[in-house]
């Protein structure tokens, strides 16, 4: 029916045109450029534009745009533009812009968008974009409130960077919902960020299903993060074979961690070939974890080059592993000036080690600004040597609030010695016993027991002689003897004295002399008084010579 309609249609305009109407004839020209008949549509239509319609101009200069006769073209949209066409003003703007004539684009475009033509309101703003004009965003937000999904988006980027999120969200979901991609991939990054992962993850997989890659790829991360590993790699594989790097190496990540290297490798080099320079660097963590240095080596410096902050500073810790600190120096330069405050750690390291202690404090200082603990240590270190207390707490704070249990356990210590301040040096204690740090161990089971909490001084004492504390050990010792467990406080005695606890070898000779054990009694007095201290040493001559008396007799 429609096909015998538009039969019908066409033959009433060629009569009409064949009798002289140019109307007809624009009609027809126009019907038939639709359908693709460029030679029949012409002479009806330039035969239109003989007779001033606006409209013939306009489609015979799309039939000769498409016929690649761009500049005749251009003197037609001009015509129809100068008779008040807006969608041929827009064509004729976007010809002038192509053609480095950006005023005249702009002119042309602002009469279209000033016509209420939606895409010129958008190539307007484009335009002004460009040339970042502040009047781009008006017409973005034109062209998206006439519905250019391609104008939400942008005019959302727009709001987002000046930080008007609210704004960005709306525009972000207007786009979304006209099955815009990177709009939707940028609503699931907003909605993630807020924690609403489960619309966020709506949103990445409707992006994801419309062919973004990085949608596949952050919602593998999501899926990941909410313990869903095997649904994750799916995502990523789709993700990385789309071309996303970020993906690849998140596959090669987890393959790696499944002690699958092969794969790994395997996705740490697709990684690369898309451009991804992690790929590279990747593949040096691979390589030296396997022991292949060389290998690792190679592939820290191509990333290095590509200037991949972290891999400079892994191939300078690797150069200064192998003895060449001149060549580790400026790699760990270049890292730490592209922001890596490991590498300005190591650069203080690396100063220190030369003797050239003002620059090893100004990386120190540099990487501890940055939150760095180890670095806030060495500054702590060196305040509390040269007498500078009050700067050597903040330093030892800045270390213990950067993580670092050394820091908290000499925070403690410091304050503990100062004696004002013995609540925050117990908590600093706790802290870095919590850590794992032994000295601050002992020091909580010696707090506790002066309070008289023997559980809890056992429970610490106990943490650091297992994690290899001779005093801990010796300290185990005197606490259970004293609960009459004298069997196992011999034994932690016994772990102490040997490694090296001169009071546990004592504590030792005197249970085996009255044990009657004197062989072993003059024993361990030999390795007290060896281990010492002074004190030890002469209570220890004193028993042997006893002991020696005792033998003798």
């Amino acid at each position: 029916m429609a096909a015998r309609e538009e039969a019908a249609l066409e033959a009433r305009y060629r009569e009409a045109a064949a009798a002289g109407d140019p109307g007809a004839a624009s009609l027809l020209g126009a019907m038939l450029l639709r359908r693709g008949d460029l030679a029949d549509a012409e002479p009806h239509l330039r035969r239109a534009c003989g007779a001033g319609l606006r409209a013939a101009a306009n489609n015979l200069a799309v039939l000769l745009h498409r016929r690649g006769h761009r500049e005749e073209a251009a003197h037609w949209w001009r015509e129809a533009a100068v008779a008040g066409s807006a969608p041929a003003a827009h064509a004729l703007g976007l010809h002038l812009r192509d053609h480095g004539d950006e005023s005249g684009a702009e002119y042309w475009l602002h009469f279209a968008a000033e016509h209420g033509h939606t895409l010129g309101a958008y190539a307007l703003a484009d335009l002004l974009e460009h040339r970042r004009d502040v009047r781009a965003e008006r017409w973005f937000r034109i062209a998206a409130e006439a519905g250019h999904r391609e104008g939400s988006y942008r005019l959302a980027r727009m709001r987002e960077a000046a930080g008007d999120r609210e704004t960005a969200e709306t525009w972000y979901r207007t786009a979304a919902a006209r099955s815009h991609s990177r709009a939707a991939l940028r609503l699931g990054v907003l909605l993630e960020e807020r924690g609403e992962r489960e619309e966020a993850a709506r949103w990445y997989r409707q992006a994801a299903q419309n062919g973004e890659p990085r949608a596949a790829c952050a919602l593998g991360f999501l899926l990941r993060d909410s313990g869903d590993p095997e649904a994750a790699a799916e995502w990523w594989r789709e993700a990385a074979e789309g071309g996303d790097g970020n993906a690849a190496n998140a596959l090669g990540a987890l393959h790696a961690n499944r002690g699958e290297t092969a794969l790994a490798e395997h996705w740490y080099r697709a990684a690369l070939d898309a451009g991804d320079h992690n790929g590279a660097f990747n593949l040096g963590l691979l390589c030296a974890a396997a022991g292949r240095e060389r290998q690792a080596e190679q592939w820290y410096r191509r990333a290095a080059y590509a200037g991949h902050r972290e891999a400079c500073n892994a191939l300078a810790v690797l150069l200064l592993q192998h003895g060449d600190p001149s060549g580790a120096a400026p790699w760990f330069s270049k890292a730490a000036e592209a922001g890596s405050v490991d590498a300005a750690f190591n650069l203080g390291i690396l100063y220190a080690g030369r003797g050239e202690q003002h620059e090893a404090q100004e990386w120190y200082a540099r990487a501890a600004a940055e939150g760095h603990g180890e670095a806030a240590l060495q500054l702590a270190v060196a305040k509390e040597r040269r007498g500078d207390l009050g700067a050597a707490v903040h330093r030892y704070r800045q270390a213990a609030q950067g993580g670092s249990a050394e820091g908290a356990f000499r925070l403690g210590s410091l304050l503990d010695r100062q004696g004002d301040a013995d609540d925050e040096a117990e908590h600093w204690y706790a802290v870095a016993a919590e850590a794992g740090h032994g000295r601050a161990q002992v020091r909580m089971g010696v707090r506790a027991a002066a309070r008289g909490a023997t559980d809890a001084a056992e429970g610490w004492y106990r943490r650091a002689a297992e994690g290899g504390s001779r005093s801990a050990a010796f300290n185990l010792g005197l606490l259970l003897a004293r609960e009459g467990a004298e069997a196992e406080a011999t034994l932690w005695y016994t772990r102490a004295a040997d490694a090296g606890h001169g009071r546990a070898a004592l504590r030792l000779a005197l249970i085996a002399a009255r044990r009657g054990e004197l062989t072993q009694a003059r024993n361990w007095c030999l390795r007290a008084a060896e281990y010492g201290p002074a004190e030890v040493a002469e209570r220890a001559g004193r028993l042997l010579e006893a002991l020696n008396t005792e033998l003798s007799a």
